[in-house]
C-alpha cells in the first residue's frame, strides 16, 4: 500500500476537479460539449486502477477516491440531465432510484461490518452502456441529433435492465455478507 501522492491519485483527482467543468458547460448551455467531457471522464475512468496495479501504486485512498469520482460524475451527469431536461425522465428517474436503493443498501451494510463487496463483470457492462446513453443524451442535444437521441436510448434500456439485475445481485451478496459476519461473532 501507498501514500496519498500517487499517479493514479492524481488522475482520480483531475476527474473529480473535471465534474464542476462539465457543471459549468451545461449551465452555459453548452450541453454537447459537456457530453464529450463526461465521456472523457467516463473512458478514463480505467485509467487510474490500471496504473495503480501497473505502478504498484494501490492505495486506500485511491480505493476510495477512484468510485466517488465515478458515482459524483454520473450522479451530477443524471440529476442535471434530468433538471435541465436533456435526459428522459424515464431514464434518469430509473438510474436515481437505483442508485438509492444501493446507497442505503451500502450504508446497511457498512453498519453491519460489511466494507467490501466484489465488482461483478456485469455491473462494469451496465456502468459502461450507462456512461455512453448520458453522453450520447447530452451531445444529441447539444447538436440536435435526433439519431444519436435513438441510440443513447438503444444503448440505455440494456445498460438500465443489466444494473437493475447487478443491484438485485449486490443485495444478495450483503446479505451472504452480513449472515457471514454473523455466524463469525456467533462462533466467538
Amino acid at each position: 500500500m501507498h501514500g496519498v501522492v500517487t499517479i493514479p491519485n492524481a488522475v482520480s483527482l483531475v476527474r473529480l476537479l473535471l465534474i464542476p467543468v462539465f457543471v459549468w458547460l451545461v449551465l452555459i448551455e453548452q450541453t454537447a460539449w459537456a457530453g464529450v467531457l463526461l465521456g472523457f471522464i467516463g473512458a478514463t475512468d480505467w485509467i487510474d486502477g490500471y496504473l495503480a496495479r501497473r505502478l504498484d501504486q494501490v492505495s486506500e485512498v485511491g480505493k476510495m477516491l477512484d468510485p466517488i469520482a465515478d458515482r459524483l460524475a454520473v450522479g451530477v451527469a443524471v440529476i442535471l440531465g434530468l433538471i435541465v431536461g436533456v435526459l428522459p425522465a424515464w431514464f434518469a428517474w430509473a438510474i436515481i432510484v437505483r442508485e438509492v436503493v444501493i446507497s442505503i443498501g451500502a450504508a446497511y451494510g457498512w453498519m453491519n461490518g460489511v466494507r467490501r463487496l466484489d465488482v461483478r463483470w456485469l455491473g462494469k457492462a451496465a456502468t459502461l452502456l450507462l456512461y455512453f446513453a448520458v453522453t450520447g443524451f447530452y451531445v444529441a442535444d447539444g447538436l440536435d441529433l435526433r439519431w444519436l437521441w435513438w441510440g443513447s436510448v438503444a444503448l440505455g434500456v440494456p445498460g438500465l435492465v443489466s444494473y437493475y439485475i447487478v443491484a438485485f445481485a449486490y443485495i444478495g451478496d450483503m446479505r451472504t455478507a452480513i449472515a457471514g459476519r454473523e455466524a463469525d461473532e456467533t462462533r466467538r
